[in-house]
């Protein structure tokens, strides 16, 4: 699909280039030509009215200087007179066919065919001049254009159409992305629902046996229930993403006060740490309001935390610190003992369904946390990134803020 949509933005832009330069050398051709049909008309009329008039070669005229010659014919259409020395007017039948295509032509101007020679005719009280103009230079000087134009052309086309293929692999680079991911994305859920599905069906099959206990009946029946949650719990997951998504073009104006959601976040979070042997410990400066969406935002800081308290080192302190950075600027860090995190999985655990610990997949982590976090975050025009060093992992959001006084 992406080469097509390559292949097909190639052949539309160079389409509207090639007509382009069409349209380009044709008016160029155009213009030309009838300039260079102008002048000489010009100039056959300048001599016609002045027949006899010799130039010079310090004539500071700017009028154009053609091959011509001049016939001056009586009442009768006898020739009175021949002007000019380019030519040999001594073949009378030659200029008997010049004057009755000339003279029998219903326009003043024209060209006489098969000898390549334009004329101009201007009647007088005393007859009719006819100025006759070599057209060997005008239709070189158009040939010469001709081929000029197609060479340029050529060689336009072929620059254009590798600029149009790095282009096309340019803007269709982030959709060869975004459907990678979406691949990606579908094989891991997939993946993910598998496993669940695949207990869920056996306990199922099991339960319709009559040679198990109740005893038994009842763990089966409980693991399809917690299989059945877990799957629920993912589902919702990707049902967030999606959402995200979907809400990126549409970031929330409201007022939200960051440091009493931060605190809320980290009250409720409190007895959780307890439980697991762990120590929360914040540092929020009051009184930092950002624009967006509480819910989204409390999301954020619930999703840092509780990936705080799966990947703390036993006994750990995590450390929760919200403070002004800068003009405008806010910055929310969470930060626990644990593994150091290599640097270059530093960026991969913002990817969808990415794990480190691929044991935590039944314990309710799917590797999507995360990369909600980011997607919230990306929403409200901040930055979301991960740092590791001296045994201590911290998350760290960006936001813009609004301090109160």
């Amino acid at each position: 699909m992406i080469r097509k949509l390559q292949v097909k933005f190639v052949i539309i832009n160079m389409a509207m280039i090639t007509v382009m330069l069409c349209v380009i050398f044709g008016l160029v051709y155009n213009f030309t030509r009838n300039n260079l049909e102008a002048e000489s008309i010009r100039m056959m009329q300048t001599i016609a009215a002045e027949p006899f008039r010799l130039g010079r070669p310090n004539d500071p005229s700017s009028d154009l200087r053609l091959p011509y010659f001049t016939l001056q014919l009586g009442l009768r259409g006898e020739i009175i007179s021949t002007g000019g020395g380019y030519y040999d007017l001594s073949d009378k039948a030659f200029l008997r066919d010049l004057i009755e295509e000339s003279v029998g032509s219903a326009r003043e101007t024209g060209v006489v065919e098969g000898h390549n020679l334009r004329f101009c005719r201007v009647s007088t009280p005393r007859g009719t001049v006819l100025v006759f103009a070599d057209m060997s230079s005008e239709t070189t000087t158009l040939k010469n254009l001709i081929k000029t134009s197609a060479m340029i052309g050529v060689f336009s086309f072929l620059v254009f159409l590798a600029i149009s293929v790095f282009l096309a692999r340019w803007a269709v680079k982030p959709v060869a992305e975004a459907w990678l991911r979406q691949k990606q994305f579908v094989a891991d859920a997939s993946h993910e629902l598998k496993t669940p599905l695949t207990v869920i069906m056996t306990n199922a099959e099991l339960l319709q046996g009559d040679e198990y206990s109740p005893v038994e009946r009842k763990n089966f029946s409980r693991g399809i229930l917690t299989m059945s949650q877990q799957m629920k719990l993912l589902v919702e997951h990707m049902l967030e993403l999606a959402r995200s998504d979907a809400e990126q073009a549409r970031p929330s104006v409201l007022p939200v006060d960051l440091s009493r959601l931060v605190m809320d976040s980290v009250l409720s979070f409190e007895g959780v740490f307890v439980e697991n042997g762990l120590t929360l410990e914040s540092a929020v400066e009051p009184g930092v309001t950002v624009q967006g969406n509480g819910q989204a935002l409390l999301q954020v800081v619930d999703i840092l935390l509780d990936n705080a308290r799966k990947y703390s080192a036993p006994g750990g302190e995590t450390t929760v610190c919200l403070r002004t950075v800068g003009s405008g600027k806010c910055r929310l860090a969470v930060s626990n003992p644990g593994a150091e995190i290599p640097r270059a999985e530093l960026k991969k655990i913002f990817q969808r369904f990415y794990r480190m610990d691929k044991a935590r997949s039944r314990d309710g982590s799917f590797g999507l946390g995360l990369s909600i976090a980011e997607g919230i975050v990306t929403q409200h025009k901040g930055r979301i990134w991960a740092e590791s060093r001296e045994g201590r992992n911290t998350f760290t959001v960006e936001l813009k803020a609004q301090i109160r006084s």
